[in-house]
């Protein structure tokens, strides 16, 4: 919790382990959408990553589909 610890450092990306827990998703359908482009993640050396603005965008615009 970022109040309780005000010297943590806010991450700007996430692993993939990370999204899943920050999220609830499955790993699958994570991959799955990064397959398709639907969400986008970024490689750095051997790492997958996921920048939180981008998962952010990719709950939004799941949020809007459901929507409308």
């Amino acid at each position: 919790n970022p109040l309780m610890q005000p010297n943590a450092i806010e991450k700007i990306s996430y692993g993939i382990d990370e999204a899943v827990k920050a999220t609830g998703l499955g790993r699958t359908f994570l991959y799955e959408r990064m397959a398709s482009g639907e969400l986008k993640s970024i490689k750095v050396g051997g790492r997958r990553l996921i920048r939180v603005a981008d998962l952010m965008d990719f709950l939004q615009n799941a949020a809007n589909q459901r929507i409308s």
